[in-house]
């Protein structure tokens, strides 16, 4: 795809409110329930090894499901500093084991993608750009939700982009599906 030489791209950063929810049976509530992260580990020891968890709490009633994150792991493998973090509760890390969806999946959890916003610089499409979508955690976010609410298209609008070959993306993949990965580039032409 040919991107818009000399110019930089425009970057629209994806920011979430929070982790995604997960959805669980609560055995208290007796039903399928939201189930929230509560931003805390469990690190209990095992002889000489370690198990880890996140903690998540049921949005109703506050029972506790423990997600798990390492099993029968040797402290050493982990080293000191990361240990520490756990240990700790440290925000930033239980923020990126909340937000990373194929540890959920692995854990049985259903998951419900948080809200999101989109920070950057809106475009016009009567003048050709290019536009770096990115995100400090990558969620299963379809791109075309992304293009059409910042460029405030509706789906027909924006079908009718795709088959005019208006809008594409650098990995040519068909925007209609595919998902946001790490180096999304978006070429906007006249």
């Amino acid at each position: 795809m040919p991107l818009n030489e000399g110019s930089e791209p425009v970057i629209w950063d994806i920011q979430y409110g929070s982790p995604p929810t997960v959805l669980r049976h609560c055995k208290k509530c007796g039903r399928k329930s939201e189930y929230v992260s509560s931003g805390e580990f469990r690190v209990n020891a095992q002889q000489k090894n370690l198990d880890i968890w996140l903690i998540y709490k049921c949005s109703h009633c506050n029972t506790t499901w423990n997600s798990t994150i390492y099993s029968r792991v040797p402290p050493q493998r982990l080293g000191v500093a990361l240990l520490e973090r756990f240990h700790r509760n440290d925000e930033d890390l239980a923020m990126q084991y909340a937000m990373y969806i194929p540890l959920l999946q692995r854990n049985g959890a259903e998951t419900i993608l948080p809200d999101y916003q989109i920070i950057g610089e809106d475009v016009s499409l009567e003048k050709a750009v290019t536009i770096k979508i990115q995100s400090k955690y990558l969620l299963p976010l379809k791109i075309s939700s992304v293009l059409r609410r910042k460029l405030g298209v509706s789906q027909r609008e924006f079908d009718e982009l795709l088959s005019n070959s208006r809008i594409k993306s650098n990995t040519e993949q068909d925007l209609r599906k595919c998902k946001l990965s790490a180096d999304t580039l978006i070429a906007i032409s006249q």
